[in-house]
């Protein structure tokens, strides 16, 4: 599953998007890849360089307390907004694990019943 964040600075879409399973972590600026990289950490942090020259700072941040997740996003060094995911998100994920463990065992066990 994938934890999405989308943000519009500017006629800019910012979009940066999660594996909470692989913790493969990527960035679009206008639908285009402009960062990726793997991080289980509970922060990451992605720079990027925007259409009109000015950096732009994406900071991501797992409270572990809250299971809630935030992405910072920041212009020139200023706080633009804040972004936050939380618990249904993990609920929702944790219900397609759940399906999908018991799908599988379905499956199985047809398999060995038709052998």
């Amino acid at each position: 599953m994938m934890i999405t964040f989308k943000y519009q600075l500017n006629q800019t879409d910012i979009k940066l998007m999660i594996s909470d399973w692989f913790g493969l972590e990527r960035v679009f600026i206008n639908n285009k890849l402009v960062s990726k990289k793997f991080s289980w950490s509970q922060t990451s942090i992605h720079k990027i360089k925007l259409q009109n020259g000015k950096t732009c700072r994406l900071q991501l941040l797992l409270d572990n307390q809250t299971n809630l997740m935030s992405c910072r996003i920041y212009q020139q060094n200023t706080l633009i907004t804040t972004l936050k995911q939380g618990k249904q998100h993990l609920k929702d994920n944790m219900r397609f694990l759940e399906f999908g463990t018991l799908a599988l065992t379905f499956s199985l066990v047809a398999l060995i019943f038709t052998l």
